[in-house]
């Protein structure tokens, strides 16, 4: 089989000739084959193998490239890197490796392309287009990857349990493949994910959360999730989420199944966003629910407070993960915390001052919460689905007459505490807090206009209440 129409980039000639000119053999490998052979756009980056010196085949391409690129060489891992107009290429020299029990870091002896292959984590990502002149563009598949790219399958080229155990994380790759281009795990890996769940635990948050972002930006992640689920992963990961998988009965009273909720929200707020860490909030919304569950007579079953919990278990989570503490943290916890409220808004009147309240709050992320509730209308009723979304429309609308009129978006009082201590003669004191405190209240509720003139007229009117006199 002939892949010459996939080589057409001039950088593979120059790196046939790279290779003539060492006397060596090379090979585009991995994802770039995998995607070519299923028509799907590449990502901006690929791989060749030597067998030799990959890095040596990088200095000699970078040589006889016009405008000589520079090369990032790896001396500890025997790879180098360089960039071709927006491609970032990655040549290795061809390796077997072996691994010990407690690392995922192999121990690298030089190889075949065989061998190279036989270390890869699947068979869809073994195959390699020869860049070699006799027989440049022929697929080398010793693993029969084509009839799984075929049959859809996703399948180790060893004895799976080698595979994972060797490198647990390629458990977390099969099921973000899995997920990404919607095929089947071969039953025969899946149950030897199965057999080496517990061996997640010596890899890394950081590593571990670049494949639980991968699962979520997907189409639908809830396959990847039940995956990671099914195989135990998941209770490893992240045991907040498996925790609200306990549905429990009394007097005749049952709640809902919270995870299998959460992962319906998440795949609903996918087909309206690829934030992914709005999908992150989408998947922990309720992890609260578990620690919060109650239940007593009069009110059946009961979550009092398990958004507020949530914000802090989802700090937690961060934490454990090596996940960034910073804005994406502070909104994810926003959103976790806030995550009731428009649902709450949409079972009452919708009221101007409870819109003014809710916009103050969300500041520039109401529309993103928002989205995140909408995703939470999971029930079957088609009544209560149809007058949740128009109470919700209703909402939105009310948003945007609220934020045109109030300007309550990102709110900052029309008079500061600066002004009211020199109007008043004061320091900085109580009295200060509860005059600002006051006109906020005032214009939240609608009894005074967002504006300087009104916001001072009301300062004066309740310093004179509270035995104030300006100067």
């Amino acid at each position: 089989m002939n892949n010459i129409t996939a080589l057409e980039n001039p950088i593979f000639k120059i790196i046939t000739q790279a290779s003539q000119e060492l006397g060596l053999e090379s090979f585009v490998i991995g994802g770039f084959v995998r995607d070519y052979l299923l028509q799907r756009d590449f990502k901006k980056d690929i791989d060749i193998v030597a067998v030799g010196s990959g890095i040596d085949l990088a200095l000699k391409v970078s040589d006889l490239l016009p405008n000589k690129p520079k090369v990032q060489v790896f001396k500890n891992y025997g790879t180098a890197m360089l960039r071709y107009k927006d491609i970032d290429i990655e040549f290795v020299g061809a390796r077997k490796e072996s691994y010990n029990f407690e690392s995922r870091n192999p121990i690298v002896e030089n190889g075949s392309l065989k061998d190279d292959q036989e270390r890869r984590d699947f068979t869809i990502n073994a195959m390699a287009f020869s860049l070699n002149e006799n027989n440049f563009g022929q697929l080398v598949d010793p693993f029969n990857g084509i009839n799984d790219l075929e049959r859809k399958v996703i399948r180790t080229p060893l004895n799976p349990d080698v595979t994972y155990s060797d490198d647990p994380l390629r458990m977390m790759r099969a099921i973000r493949f899995a997920s990404q281009l919607d095929f089947e795990i071969e039953n025969e890996s899946l149950e030897a994910i199965k057999r080496n769940a517990e061996r997640i635990r010596i890899i890394s948050g950081e590593r571990i959360v670049d494949e639980l972002n991968k699962i979520l930006e997907t189409k639908k992640p809830s396959v990847g999730f039940l995956h990671l689920y099914k195989t135990g992963l998941l209770d490893i990961i992240l045991p907040e989420l498996t925790a609200l998988n306990n549905v429990e009965e009394i007097e005749g009273q049952t709640h809902k199944n919270n995870f299998y909720h959460t992962l319906e929200v998440v795949d609903n707020i996918s087909k309206n966003t690829n934030d992914v860490w709005l999908r992150w909030a989408a998947l922990l919304h309720d992890i609260g629910k578990a620690p919060t569950k109650k239940f007593n007579k009069k009110q059946g079953w009961t979550f009092h407070g398990h958004e507020f919990l949530g914000g802090k278990m989802v700090k937690k989570i961060f934490e454990r993960l090596h996940m960034p503490l910073n804005h994406k943290l502070k909104f994810v916890q926003k959103m976790v915390i806030m995550s009731s409220r428009p649902i709450i808004l949409a079972d009452d009147i919708v009221t101007d001052s409870a819109v003014r309240r809710l916009v103050f709050d969300a500041g520039e992320d109401v529309d993103n919460l928002m989205t995140l509730c909408e995703a939470d209308i999971t029930t079957k009723n088609p009544k209560k689905f149809e007058k949740y979304h128009k109470n919700f429309e209703l909402v939105r609308k009310k948003i945007v007459e609220v934020e045109e009129r109030d300007r309550v978006r990102n709110f900052q009082p029309p008079i500061s505490g600066e002004e009211i201590m020199s109007l008043f003669g004061l320091k900085p004191s109580r009295e200060i807090g509860v005059l600002k405190e006051a006109v906020k209240e005032a214009i939240l509720e609608g009894e005074i206009q967002n504006e300087y003139q009104a916001a001072l007229d009301f300062v004066l009117q309740k310093a004179k209440k509270m035995g104030l006199n300006s100067i």
